[in-house]
């Protein structure tokens, strides 16, 4: 399965698409907070781990309301507007440095993962449909030349 990344041209946002339905129904709550979960733990090892919660609590937090953006964008139970209020994920992320390097990481990360995903049955539309999805959003969160 071919993962992608776009080429990010700063202070451009290119229109987003949210990944198809089929998606959380195929992979489930408990399975998207799994990869999300083993995303943040890739991430703990990573050289953007400065740009997360340092504090073992903080960063398990973190995990959560991570989980609970995708799931809502995903098509479940609205957890993140609930928990936190409205995403404005753009205005959250301004207080870090985040450049093309940090939004490549972050990407790369999720490709073992997602590749995880479709030896576990789930399908390669779906997969494309949340890679398509992370792909275009990272560009949003690029902040810094």
């Amino acid at each position: 399965m071919n993962l992608e990344m776009s080429h990010a041209t700063f202070g451009v946002r290119p229109p987003v698409t949210k990944p198809i339905p089929e998606f959380l129904l195929e992979v489930s709550e408990e399975g998207l907070r799994e990869l999300i979960s083993k995303h943040y733990d890739a991430i703990k090892e990573s050289d953007i781990y400065h740009l997360f919660p340092q504090e073992a609590q903080a960063f398990e937090q973190a995990k959560v309301n991570s989980a609970d953006f995708f799931i809502q964008i995903c098509g479940g139970p609205a957890y993140f507007n609930t928990n936190r209020g409205a995403p404005r994920m753009v205005g959250r992320h301004a207080p870090f440095v985040i450049d093309a390097k940090a939004r490549q990481t972050w990407l790369e990360l999720y490709k073992p993962l997602i590749l995880e995903l479709k030896e576990q049955g789930v399908t390669e539309t779906s997969l494309k449909s949340f890679w398509g999805y992370i792909d275009i959003f990272s560009i949003w969160m690029i902040n810094t030349q």
